[in-house]
C-alpha cells in the first residue's frame, strides 16, 4: 500500500502542487488528467494545467481548454488549462520592453531598448521563463487547491523547473550590482541627501521579484506541498531518461513522488492464439520492469495498455481507476 499512489497521497495530505514529466510519447499528460481527475473527485477544488509547447491536453479531453482556464465537461468540478505559449512570450517580451524603457529613463541612459529587449528574448531559455513565470501567476493567484501541471518533455521540465535557482542567483547579483551603482551615484552627487532620500525603482521592483522567486523556491522544495511524478514505458530509452535527470531534481532539491509504468500488456489475457510479436513485447517488458524496480526507489502505479485511444473524461476514469485501484 506504501508504494502505491492512493498510499502516497495518503501518506502526504498536504499534497497541492504535483508535476508529471518523462520523455516524450509516455502519457505524461494522461496521467497528469487521471490524477488531477481524482484530486476532483476528492472534493478538491483541482486546476490541470498544461506548460508544455506542444500541448496535448485539448485532445485529451476532448474540448478545448486551450488559453483560459475551463471547467471540464463530467469533470466534478475539475478546471484545466493549456498555457497559452504564443500569448506568455509576447506578453512577456511586452514586459520587458516596458521595463528597460523605464530603467533607460530612470538611469538617464540615451539608448534605445530595442536592443536590450532583442538580446533578451533571443535566449534558448526564454520560453521556459517565460512558462515559468506564467507558472508563478497560477500559484501566486491561489484559486484552487491543487495544481496539476502536465510538463514538458524531461530536459524542459529541467530547466523550467530550474528556474527557480538560476532566477534567485540572477536576482541577487542584479540587486548587490545595483546597490553598489547606487551607492557610487551617491558618493559622486552634489545633492547627496536628496539622493539618498530619493526612491530607486529599480530596487523596489528587483526585492519583490526576489520575493516571488523565493516563495516559489520554497513550495517546489517543501515535499509535504509539492512531488515530481516521472511516467515511462517498459522500454529502453524512457527508463535511461528517468535515470539520466532523477539526480538532477534531487539536486535541485524538487522532491520525487515516484514513478509510474504505462501501457504495460496484461499477460493474463494470453493464449494459444497470441502472437509472436505480442509474445516479444510481453517478455520484453519483463525485462525492463525488473530493471525499473532495480533504478527507481518508488513505483507508484502500473497502468496496462488498453484497446482504446484514451480520449475524454470517460477513458480517463479508467485509467484512474487503475492508477488508484478501488477508485
Amino acid at each position: 500500500m506504501k508504494n502505491s499512489m492512493k498510499g502516497f497521497l495518503e501518506g502526504h495530505p498536504g499534497l497541492r502542487y504535483t508535476y508529471f514529466g518523462g520523455k516524450g510519447g509516455v502519457g505524461k499528460t494522461v496521467m497528469a488528467g487521471a490524477m488531477a481527475l481524482w484530486f476532483a473527485q476528492q472534493g478538491r477544488k483541482t486546476l490541470l494545467a498544461s506548460t508544455n509547447p506542444v500541448h496535448s491536453l485539448s485532445n485529451l479531453l476532448n474540448q478545448n481548454v486551450f488559453g483560459k482556464a475551463t471547467e471540464v465537461d463530467e469533470g466534478y468540478g475539475l478546471h484545466a488549462l493549456e498555457i497559452d505559449t504564443r500569448e506568455t512570450i509576447e506578453r512577456s517580451k511586452t514586459e520587458i520592453r516596458e521595463k528597460v524603457n523605464w530603467f533607460l529613463k530612470f538611469a538617464d541612459i540615451p539608448t534605445k531598448a530595442e536592443d536590450f529587449v532583442e538580446s533578451a528574448t533571443m535566449n534558448p531559455a526564454f520560453e521556459e521563463s517565460a512558462m515559468f513565470e506564467n507558472m508563478i501567476d497560477l500559484i501566486v493567484a491561489d484559486q484552487y487547491e491543487v495544481y496539476v501541471f502536465d510538463t514538458a518533455p524531461t530536459a524542459n521540465a529541467r530547466r523550467l523547473l530550474g528556474m527557480s535557482k538560476v532566477y534567485g542567483l540572477w536576482v541577487d547579483k542584479m540587486l548587490q550590482s545595483r546597490k553598489e551603482a547606487r551607492e557610487t551615484r551617491i558618493k559622486l552627487s552634489f545633492r547627496k541627501k536628496k539622493e539618498e532620500e530619493q526612491e530607486d525603482p529599480l530596487l523596489t521592483y528587483l526585492a519583490s521579484f526576489r520575493d516571488r522567486i523565493d516563495q516559489m523556491r520554497e513550495l517546489l522544495t517543501d515535499d509535504s506541498k509539492t512531488a515530481f511524478f516521472f511516467v515511462t514505458l517498459l522500454e529502453s530509452l524512457p527508463i535511461a531518461v528517468i535515470k539520466r535527470f532523477i539526480g538532477w531534481f534531487h539536486d535541485f532539491g524538487i522532491p520525487i513522488g515516484g514513478v509510474i509504468v504505462n501501457e504495460v500488456i496484461d499477460d493474463s489475457q494470453l493464449d494459444e492464439n497470441t502472437t509472436q510479436f505480442v509474445l516479444n513485447r510481453v517478455e520484453m517488458q519483463k525485462r525492463y520492469l525488473e530493471e525499473a524496480q532495480q533504478s527507481f526507489e518508488r513505483i507508484l502505479g502500473m497502468v496496462s495498455l488498453l484497446d482504446n485511444e484514451v480520449k475524454g473524461v470517460p477513458m480517463i476514469k479508467k485509467v484512474m481507476s487503475a492508477l488508484f485501484p478501488g477508485s
